[in-house]
């Protein structure tokens, strides 16, 4: 028996680690021992995001950070953030969806920069991305109105899909929020969010994910679910989720510009050096 256990807990384990984390949202109550160097080091993140924020001139930035190794999906970021220079609470504050504690809800949270890399990531970067002056206007308004609220689904799923109103993951919240006022109307409801977004160049990402994983990750997860994807889709592997990549390359399309924060390398402290990306 207690043979038997240890194998279901071993089969258990090697499901879980096939899955993805796309969302990569971190956990609201995710407990991670930080080091002062680890502190320190996000601090310092921190503080070039805020000086390439100011030297950017912009009013609205996306912010993302690596906070899982997503290489074998082919995905450099984990997670993405709504900056906001002239938020209420404070300058440059990032509001963003976590998934509470790897249950199935979520909730929106306000933070600074330096909370907002806290998480001890895989690699200490950030990808900033800019929409063109024109549209922050209009997204600053959404963020200070009720669109944050109004486009929230507080049931979570990590890969939840792009076109489906069951679940919601973090990428996907912040996608729905800012194309409200890039459609320059309100959104009545997440389903026109989603069907505006399908009709204006939105592409999800494109995921393979085996049978057994699928049913591990319902199984064991409750944060977790493939439900709300196409049944043929679904039998085939063929998942479709909202990432960072997937919400840059669309925002890149309509004119925003990228850069990239990392060390320099070689560098014994933490000197940054930005790149900006095509």
């Amino acid at each position: 028996m207690k043979a038997r256990r240890f194998l279901l807990a071993l089969f258990a384990a090697w499901l879980i680690a096939l899955l993805p984390a796309i969302a990569g949202a971190g956990q609201a109550c995710e407990e991670q021992e930080s080091t002062p160097e680890d502190l320190r080091r996000s601090f310092e993140l921190a503080l070039e995001t805020h000086q390439a924020l100011d030297a950017s001139g912009a009013k609205i930035a996306i912010l993302a950070r690596a906070g899982q190794d997503l290489s074998r999906w082919g995905l450099s970021w984990s997670h993405a953030g709504i900056a906001w220079r002239d938020h209420p609470s404070g300058k440059w504050i990032v509001t963003h969806l976590l998934n509470q504690c790897g249950t199935p809800t979520s909730a929106l949270f306000e933070e600074g920069l330096a909370n907002f890399f806290a998480d001890v990531p895989v690699r200490w970067e950030a990808l900033v991305i800019i929409p063109p002056a024109d549209m922050q206007e209009g997204m600053a308004t959404a963020l200070a109105g009720d669109t944050p609220l109004r486009l929230h689904e507080p049931a979570y799923n990590m890969v939840a899909y792009p076109f489906a109103t069951r679940y919601q993951n973090s990428n996907q919240w912040l996608l729905e929020v800012l194309a409200e006022p890039l459609a320059g109307h309100p959104f009545q409801n997440r389903a026109e969010a989603q069907n505006w977004l399908k009709d204006n160049g939105y592409r999800a990402t494109a995921l393979t994910i085996p049978a057994l994983a699928r049913l591990g990750g319902r199984m064991f997860r409750a944060n977790i679910a493939f439900d709300d994807h196409p049944p043929e889709q679904r039998w085939a592997g063929h998942i479709d989720t909202v990432s960072v990549e997937s919400v840059a390359a669309f925002f890149t399309s309509k004119g925003a510009t990228r850069l990239r924060l990392a060390p320099k390398p070689g560098s014994s402290g933490m000197a940054f050096a930005a790149t900006a990306l095509k």
